[in-house]
């Protein structure tokens, strides 16, 4: 059974940086793509980036791209999200999600497992 779990959560001051890891075991990443979201409090479940099982990267919006990097590493069946320039509206839990396709999804919905989740609380 697939499973992720993320790790490398942590508070930070604004422009500090901090590496989120997401474990996959029981299914390889050559088959899956993995996405990243993040729910601020009161706010919607929202896509940041998506690397596809091709090495296929996508950010969803203009800052993200500007500020994080998405890879991963098949030894570890890793995925990674870097964060750097953390300012405080990126506070929230931030998860990773997987689906068995070729193709990322901008939605929540599109994806079929979860982690459980890691805090990142960015201060001014």
């Amino acid at each position: 059974q697939l499973h992720l779990v993320e790790s490398g959560g942590g508070s930070v001051h604004s422009g500090g940086s901090l590496r989120l890891s997401c474990a996959v075991s029981g299914f390889t990443l050559q088959y899956l793509s993995v996405g990243w979201f993040r729910q601020a409090p009161g706010n919607e479940r929202e896509g940041l980036s998506c690397i596809r099982s091709t090495g296929e990267r996508s950010y969803y919006y203009t800052a993200v791209k500007a500020h994080f990097t998405i890879s991963r590493d098949f030894a570890n069946n890793t995925v990674f999200l870097q964060m750097d320039s953390l300012q405080p509206d990126d506070t929230g839990v931030y998860y990773c999600a997987a689906r068995a396709s070729s193709n990322c999804a901008n939605y929540a919905s599109d994806y079929a497992y979860w982690g459980q989740g890691t805090q990142v609380s960015v201060s001014s």
